[in-house]
């Protein structure tokens, strides 16, 4: 898939604007500079020195996937830590039925996997790649030594439980607010994390379906649709087939209270 844009166009008056790329897969290269960066910047690893961030590197496995490429699968054994250094990857749970949802989005940063430490033997998600992505891993032995020679890095791990605890019950709670509400929190999640600013209004590049925002926000696709075409009504988002457009964030912030 091309990484090249198209250029950049004036509507006409009264017609929406089309975000200017039609594709965001860039071939990651996954530099030494761009590990560093990353790993400095995960959670668990914030404020250790230079050397600490290169011994780290050091022991960490470089890989490369493809769009759609698996890096693990639900039920697979939780033998390793993975972070994810460059790329897109989504987290899809399947349940006893079959149904298959997405429950999270990944980027730049973000730690994810498992092993005993985390409390965890087995995968409970699939996270599969949505863009072109670069990985990092270690396996279960050579985290648990980083964990011995690393004791901040323990305790935010400790922390970092705590904090997925918290969320879990918080995502409970959510489900008693309506799914307009949780649609606008969602997608302002995702401008956080994933945005691009134009001006006043954030370009959110993600090829999410109506069922994919359904998975996330623990509804239907058919209630996740006619939310959107609330917002779309109000002027709060726009969107396409592979994008949305907030218009207005304060005004989706209102929606999402």
């Amino acid at each position: 898939m091309s990484d090249r844009t198209n250029p950049v166009f004036d509507p006409p008056q009264g017609r929406r604007s089309i975000p200017v790329r039609t594709s965001y897969t860039p071939a990651h290269t996954c530099s030494p500079a761009v590990r560093m960066r990353v790993l400095s910047a995960t959670p668990l690893f914030v404020d250790l020195t230079v050397d600490e961030l290169q011994s780290i590197d050091a022991r960490m496995i470089t890989f490369h996937a493809d769009v759609g490429d698996i890096i693990h699968r639900q039920g697979d054994p939780a033998e390793s830590f993975y972070v994810l250094a460059a790329g897109r990857l989504k987290v899809v749970r399947t349940s006893a039925e079959g149904q298959q949802e997405v429950v999270d989005l990944l980027g730049s940063g973000d730690a994810f996997g498992g092993m005993d430490s985390f409390g965890r033997t087995r995968h409970t998600e699939t996270v599969e790649a949505l863009t072109t992505v670069c990985v990092l891993r270690i396996d279960a032995p050579g985290f648990h030594r980083i964990l011995r020679e690393f004791p901040p890095v323990a305790l935010r791990l400790i922390d970092d439980l705590a904090t997925q605890l918290l969320e879990s019950r918080a995502s409970a709670a959510l489900r008693s607010t309506t799914v307009t509400q949780r649609v606008a929190a969602t997608l302002l999640r995702l401008a956080e994390k994933f945005g691009e600013r134009e001006g006043e209004r954030v370009l959110i590049q993600m090829p999410l379906t109506r069922a994919d925002l359904a998975g996330i926000t623990g509804s239907t696709p058919e209630s996740v649709s006619r939310a959107m075409s609330r917002m779309r009504a109000a002027g709060l988002v726009e969107s396409g087939r592979r994008w949305t457009r907030i218009l207005d964030l304060d005004g989706l912030r209102a929606a999402a209270d």
